[in-house]
């Protein structure tokens, strides 16, 4: 049991890294993730973004229970928010 509680907190660890990147995955073909100017729901939405929109991830933090990931766009790093981490995935 020990065996797998430090796997899972390795890997949770490396899938929130700073500076590692990420890309949106399963915000679906109809629909944008919303990058929000805090972490929780509760933030403003800066801007949607598709699936495959590249980014980079700065920290993420919980709120309400649920994972929220700091994040710049790849193309544009002057832009910058939070995104759940339920939409990314590794790039």
């Amino acid at each position: 049991m020990r065996i797998l509680l430090a796997v899972l907190l390795a890997l949770t660890a490396s899938a929130c890294a700073v500076g590692s990147g990420a890309v949106v995955k399963g915000a679906g073909p109809d629909d944008l993730l919303k990058l929000r100017e805090g972490p929780g729901l509760n933030h403003k939405i800066i801007m949607g973004l598709p699936d495959g929109t590249r980014l980079t991830r700065q920290n993420c933090v919980t709120s309400n229970g649920k994972v929220w990931c700091k994040v710049t766009l790849a193309d544009s790093p002057s832009i910058s928010g939070y995104v759940s981490a339920d939409y990314l995935a590794h790039r």
